[in-house]
């Protein structure tokens, strides 16, 4: 139902796909068959989401950004400006590996900065933030702030985006007052 969302005139949007009402799709991009982006998502220009890749509610994909098949992205995931995923580990041009693609899921609330590298196969955890031309390897905690390559967790970040300071296991951000507890190197809204 092109008349709930919006495509920029000189993007492509093969059938089937799935798209939420509310969502805009700007200049250059492609979406093709198959892929499910939810509601009042915003896909920058010359994006690319290919057919196995979800993307939940209020998604922001910033410009020359490509979601591969096995990218799951959350609601409220931010993809910063020419970031990157794969899928898969070991590839190359002569060798079909298809079957081999890796899943990645950004859960609810990741940011990921720009010029950012994420490897197939990881998750990054709920409101996690990754800085901007990191490179990640391995799984990411949830509110964790990684950076550097190989990305290096650097502290905690609350859901609000403002970066935490702990002490003796509890915190609470300056700027919005949540709370929170870590408990075996889990960081914990209270």
């Amino acid at each position: 139902m092109p008349d709930k969302y919006f495509v920029h005139e000189s993007s492509y949007v093969d059938e089937p796909v799935t798209i939420g009402e509310g969502t805009r799709i700007w200049h250059f991009s492609h979406i093709m068959g198959g892929a499910v982006i939810g509601k009042n998502c915003s896909i920058g220009q010359n994006v690319n989401i290919s057919s196995g890749a979800v993307l939940g509610n209020n998604v922001k994909v910033q410009n020359n950004v490509s979601i591969y098949d096995e990218v799951i992205l959350e609601n409220d995931v931010f993809c910063g400006p020419s970031m990157v995923f794969t899928n898969v580990i070991n590839p190359r041009s002569h060798v079909s590996r298809k079957h081999e693609y890796k899943k990645t899921v950004a859960r609810k609330g990741v940011s990921i900065g720009a010029n950012a590298t994420v490897v197939c196969g990881v998750e990054i955890g709920e409101y996690a933030f990754i800085g901007a031309g990191a490179v990640v390897t391995k799984d990411v905690p949830a509110f964790a702030l990684v950076y550097g390559n190989p990305a290096v967790q650097r502290g905690w970040m609350c859901r609000c985006g403002v970066k935490l300071n702990i002490s003796n296991d509890k915190g609470k951000c300056l700027s919005c007052a949540t709370c929170y507890i870590l408990e075996k190197n889990k960081l914990k809204m209270i």
